[in-house]
């Protein structure tokens, strides 16, 4: 007697089903169960499938419903998509079978599953039992297993409830909402802490995540503060006789129904494990595409059988703990590197200008990486001064933010040069539109590119450029597209400045960025800004601007300029998705779409002493050019720089300032082959005043200090400077570089000792 016999006779059928593809293979007992309809040829030995949906049929299509899509060569078995097989089989209990062919791939054991078969117009025509177990290695694992009809008159004994199967689907509706809104790991965790589950209440749960080949305890539930007990499991290598490590290990769960049997299986750990106080455990593995994350612990304080049912439950929790873990760990990596990116892009101190109250604030725009094109810069100028860049890269992507970071080192290295704000938007205009185009002589794009898609993603940047002088107040701003720079005056007025400006950096090479000059008074606040911080929430600009002027009102607590500007700063960026009162907000209201930069700048009132001396003192100033042909000139020099220090205290000083100018000059001749440019100033009060003399060239080359000999003609120029000089530096410039020095006429005499 043949087995094939053996089941038809007891009306047996016999199905497998490819986890990969969702194929499923049928006998013509199953398919006769599962209502697939088939009509056999004997003499053929082939077979149809007739009814809706099938070829045979003029209404409809081959491969809709239940059609077979492909037969054996035997012309015994026939293939079913998943579809097909879906169409079969009742919705409630196909989501039960799928649970359970789950567990059978997960566990590799044997399981069982009671279905509902349903015509076309869903009428239940039988229930059908189905016995499976796992065939194969993985990756390509399948199913077979066995089908038989369950009678009628216990088919209502044998499956579950209707309330049992409700409370479950709702479970597992409830875990996958909550765990789908967690944002970050840890309320992850908090969910997977607060699972109520249905049948049974956990006692304890843990989550074990891998790292290397060790496993910590990630997060502990039911039991806080973490008891001392649990500390031999918050390090467990994945080698120990541990039933998280062998779950790392095998990739199946291992469920403990007593601590009978946790004792036999695990007798190493058992004394540690004894301790906590359950009675009941169930280690299942977090698996996401068949790489393993870690463990999930489920402990109970009676003994649980743990029968098919409750393993299908906590498998599929642990699929969908899996998931929300590996979305959110990649997340927070996601943002921990954008943050960092940022941090490196931005200034790496705390800014700061003498003489000067600064607050400087950067907020990425909600969502994504976080990262974007805004940004702000306080750089130090050679001539004394200093430079406060702000400016938008078009875009809020990684590429915005990798073009802001180069647009940031164009313009510090052309601030250090010298040049002019004009002069340095100029530059980096030419710089930024010459990023991702094709290279002249090689007509190639960066690396990576195609010449096309390079010139399809060319970006461009607005700025503003303002270079400040402590001491006077005044404020050169160059301006790119940019917004215009808002002044509160000392009575509380906010203006909008307008400024001159030409097109953003980037769209026109050969652009020109006119310069304006400002005057910042004592009592007075500018700020400059993205359009981020004024068309947040969906503001207009005259909206958004009306947000800031009440923002200002309300900080200043009175008629003047807001004082405190580190306060003023965060009351800005905490009002930008804040709706003006009887104002709609716009459509995106409540959502920052937009990065935000901004800088505050007002004058320190603590200098105000030194910038009355500087405005009352007594200034004179002498300027002269002495050309490579006239060294003669170097002679008059001297005479104008003791002409103008005819009054000066200390007459050791003009020997010592006479001495330097003139080696300053005859370097200049002689090692370059320009012209010598020199500027003497005298300012502050009598007795107190500060000498300071430049000596400028259209030469690169920087002096630098040697050592000379007891009978070498030169060399010591710079040694005598350090000498004399109060203060002594060598500043490029835009052209060239500028020799200076400074004397106090208060200074004590040198200690030639």
């Amino acid at each position: 007697m043949r087995t094939e016999d053996v089941l038809r006779a007891a009306r047996v059928g016999l199905w497998r089903w490819d986890s990969v593809t969702g194929v499923a293979t049928l006998d013509l007992c199953a398919a006769d169960l599962l209502g697939v309809p088939v009509q056999q040829v004997t003499d053929s030995h082939s077979i149809s499938v007739s009814g809706p949906g099938s070829e045979s049929d003029p209404g409809t299509g081959a491969g809709k419903g239940r059609t077979a899509d492909a037969l054996e060569d035997d012309g015994q078995t026939l293939t079913l998509s998943e579809t097909a097989v879906r169409s079969c089989i009742h919705v409630a209990d196909y989501v039960d079978l799928m649970a359970t062919a789950t567990l059978a791939l997960t566990e590799g054991t044997l399981v069982e599953a009671k279905v509902r078969v349903v015509d076309e117009h869903g009428a239940v025509l039988r229930t059908v039992r189905s016995r499976m177990v796992p065939l194969g290695e993985r990756p390509s694992l399948s199913l077979i297993g066995t089908v038989s009809e369950v009678p009628e008159t216990s088919a209502e004994e044998l499956a579950p409830t209707e309330t049992q199967q409700l409370q479950r689907e709702a479970f597992l509706l409830n875990t996958g909402r909550a765990l789908a809104e967690a944002r970050t790991t840890a309320e992850v965790l908090r969910v997977a802490g607060s699972l109520a589950m249905p049948g049974f209440m956990p006692r304890t749960l843990a989550v074990f995540s891998l790292e290397g080949d060790q496993l910590s305890l990630a997060g502990t539930f039911g039991q806080r503060p973490v008891p001392e007990q649990l500390l031999p499991f918050i390090e467990v290598s994945v080698d120990a006789d541990y039933p998280a490590a062998e779950v790392v290990r095998t990739g199946r769960a291992v469920y403990l129904r007593s601590p009978a049997d946790y004792r036999q299986r695990y007798p190493t750990v058992w004394p540690h494990a004894r301790r906590l106080g359950n009675r009941a455990w169930a280690f299942l593995p977090l698996t996401l595409s068949r790489r393993i994350l870690g463990a999930w612990m489920v402990a109970f304080a009676q003994p649980v059988e743990f029968d098919a049912e409750d393993r299908a439950l906590l498998t599929n929790v642990a699929r969908m703990l899996a998931q929300a873990i590996a979305r959110t760990s990649m997340h927070e990596t996601e943002l921990q590197l954008s943050a960092g990116l940022q941090r490196t892009l931005r200034p790496a101190r705390r800014p700061a200008v003498e003489g000067m109250s600064l607050a400087a604030r950067y907020v990425p725009a909600g969502g994504g990486l976080e990262v974007g094109g805004d940004w702000y810069d306080v750089i130090p100028l050679p001539s004394g001064r200093t430079a406060l860049v702000i400016g938008d890269v078009q875009g809020h992507d990684v590429r915005a933010a990798g073009i802001m970071a180069q647009l940031r080192i164009a313009l510090r290295a052309y601030s250090a040069e010298g040049h002019r704000p004009d002069a340095v938007l100029s530059r980096t205009s030419r710089f930024l539109a010459g990023l991702g185009r094709p290279d002249p002589g090689t007509g190639e794009a960066e690396a990576g590119e195609t010449g096309e898609a390079a010139a399809s993603d060319t970006r461009f940047a607005t700025c503003l450029y303002l270079e400040a002088d402590p001491l006077t107040g005044t404020l050169d701003i160059a301006r790119a597209g940019h917004l215009d720079p808002a002044l509160w005056l000392s009575d509380g007025t906010m203006l909008i400045r307008p400024t001159a400006g030409g097109l953003p950096l980037g769209v026109d090479p050969g652009s020109e960025y006119p310069t304006t000059r400002l005057v910042l008074e004592p009592g007075e606040t500018l700020l400059v800004c993205t359009d981020g911080l004024i068309e947040a929430g969906g503001h207009t600009m005259e909206s958004g601007w009306r947000r800031i002027r009440q923002i200002a009102e309300e900080t200043a607590d009175g008629p003047h300029a807001p004082e405190d500007l580190e306060n003023f700063a965060d009351a800005l960026v905490r009002s930008a998705t804040r709706p003006l009162p009887g104002d709609s907000a716009g459509p995106l209201a409540g959502r920052r779409e937009d990065d935000i930069a901004l800088l505050l700048l007002s004058l320190d009132p603590r200098f105000a002493v030194h910038r009355a001396a500087v405005a009352e003192g007594v200034s004179r100033r002498t300027t002269l050019t002495v050309a490579q042909a006239e060294p003669e000139r170097i002679g008059e020099a001297r005479h104008q720089l003791q002409g103008m220090l005819f009054d000066w205290v200390n007459e050791g000083q003009i020997d010592a300032a006479v001495l330097m100018l003139s080696e300053m000059l005859t370097n200049v001749l002689v090692h370059t082959d320009g012209d010598a440019r020199v500027i003497a100033e005298c300012s502050g009060t009598r007795g107190e005043r500060l000498l300071r003399v430049e000596v400028a060239d259209t030469s690169d080359a920087l002096p630098h200090r040697r050592t000379p000999g007891e009978l070498a003609s030169s060399g010591r120029g710079l040694v005598m400077m350090e000498m004399l000089a109060g203060a002594w530096g060598v500043d490029p410039r835009g052209e060239g570089k500028c020799i200076w020095f400074e004397m106090h006429e208060n200074a004590p005499p040198p200690d030639w000792s």
